[in-house]
């Protein structure tokens, strides 16, 4: 057939910047193109997305990728193609599209969440039937998960604690960046369909005021100003929570707008950058964990000695910020307005679910998959676990003060009056223990008094 093209099934991989899958189509494009069409033209590739209507996608990471993939669009009609999409199941859409554009091969990364792992079986059956070679990339990770086994030990699938899986991940020699295609063209026949606006996606859902952008020009911008900028005191202000000098590429990197890979080669031999390269292990462990451990993003790593609590009117003031703490309840509102967390953040309120009022571990996740923008199924269930006791932690029973942890990173009391207007007028780090003020004052506020006291609550959890 005249008309071959083949296909980019794009999932967690929305960028044409070093993109292994989408190189992968273009190589066996290109040798095509040059076969039929002569040299120098260019290759028939079809970009596909398809939207899985049996996926609930959350609204803030639906307005999120509604813009990635508007931006994702933008960059291959620059290059002279388009994005295709289509509404179903990905394995079958996908199929079709190819047998209309006479492919051969659907080309897709590889992923660890169980939908993921289902999509891929279902596309591996599929294209069995019909003849069609299924072609599988690296992923959303620096290295694929699973890739690195304990020495000694072939028994045991993964790795289990973070510090000698980043010794031995540092060590890695990770994959050669992908080439960038150049000119492009579509096959006769294959029209692209409309792109999803957020409201397609997540249906009656209403997504947070202040988003970040989603596409691969806003996640490369905020890659050039954190590397021109904050990236080298990252060590000594990333604990700040007032100061917001995190880099915010986490939802960058969950839908593949911006490459890891690409990120860890500009920091790798340069010390003053060690601490963000381990952030990106950290993100490579736990994805590696999930592919050894499928049942860990709903299912307790380890065991824990204490008993859960069910405590809802504890979960709804958690959930509101509503818990009488300023930095709990801070972080908690910043994750209403602006689907983030920060992550010193992130571990506080997590350890006054889990410890503090006993809740499992898996409400809150699903709490923070509701919101995140950057909700990854590994992170987000890793992350939990790890403060919970029943994860990679290897101190679990640690319990964070949320006062302590207020007034230690949040030292002039900014971060809370940011997110609590309630308490803006009160100065200095008397914000973090706002029970203290006058009786006449603290009525003014109108803010709780809080939910549990943290002394007795820590004896509690001890003595479980």
């Amino acid at each position: 057939m005249d008309n071959m093209a083949e296909i980019w099934l794009a999932t967690r991989d929305l960028r044409v910047h070093d993109n292994p899958a989408l190189a992968d189509a273009l190589a066996v494009a290109g040798a095509d193109a040059d076969r039929t069409a002569g040299p120098g033209a260019p290759p028939l590739i079809v970009p596909l997305f398809v939207v899985d209507p049996a996926i609930r996608k959350p609204p803030n990471r639906s307005a999120f990728l509604a813009g990635a993939l508007a931006d994702l669009d933008r960059e291959l009609r620059e290059r002279g193609a388009a994005l295709v999409v289509r509404h179903g199941d990905p394995a079958v859409e996908a199929v079709r599209v190819a047998q209309a554009a006479g492919a051969r091969a659907i080309c897709i990364a590889d992923d660890v969440s169980a939908t993921a792992r289902a999509r891929l079986a279902r596309l591996a059956r599929v294209c069995g039937e019909n003849r069609l070679e299924l072609r599988v990339s690296p992923g959303a990770t620096v290295v694929p998960a699973g890739a690195l086994v304990p020495d000694g030990d072939p028994s045991r699938l993964a790795y289990q604690v973070f510090t000698p899986y980043w010794r031995r991940w540092a060590a890695t020699a990770w994959r050669p960046l992908a080439l960038t295609p150049g000119r492009l063209a579509l096959p006769d026949g294959v029209t692209p369909g409309r792109l999803p606006a957020a409201a397609d996606l997540a249906p009656g859902g209403s997504p947070s005021p202040r988003l970040p952008v989603g596409g691969e020009a806003a996640g490369s911008e905020r890659a050039r100003a954190w590397f021109a900028g904050l990236v080298t005191t990252y060590a000594a202000t990333r604990d700040d929570l007032a100061a917001d000098a995190t880099s915010g590429l986490s939802p960058y990197l969950h839908l593949g707008c911006v490459s890891p890979v690409a990120l860890a080669a500009r920091l790798a031999g340069r010390p003053e950058m060690e601490p963000f390269l381990r952030q990106l292990c950290w993100r490579d462990f736990y994805a590696h964990l999930l592919a050894a451990r499928p049942d860990s993003a709903h299912a307790d790593l380890r065991p824990r000695s204490a008993a859960w609590v069910d405590d809802e009117q504890g979960l709804a003031a958690w959930r509101e910020g509503m818990t009488g703490y300023p930095i709990v309840d801070a972080a908690m509102r910043q994750l209403l307005t602006e689907g983030f967390v920060h992550n010193r953040a992130r571990m506080v309120v997590a350890s006054f679910l889990t410890k503090h009022l006993g809740v499992h571990w898996r409400e809150g996740a699903r709490w923070y998959d509701q919101w995140l923008v950057d909700g990854d199924v590994a992170s987000n269930a890793g992350n939990w676990q790890w403060v919970a006791g029943t994860g990679a932690d290897t101190k679990p029973h640690r319990v964070f003060n949320p006062t302590l942890q207020g007034q230690r990173y949040d030292p002039s009391g900014e971060y809370v009056r940011r997110w609590v207007p309630e308490l803006a007028g009160v100065p200095g780090k008397a914000v973090h223990e706002p029970w203290k003020l006058p009786h006449l004052e603290r009525a003014v506020l109108r803010y709780p008094l809080p939910i549990v006291d943290h002394a007795d609550a820590v004896a509690r959890y001890r003595a479980s």
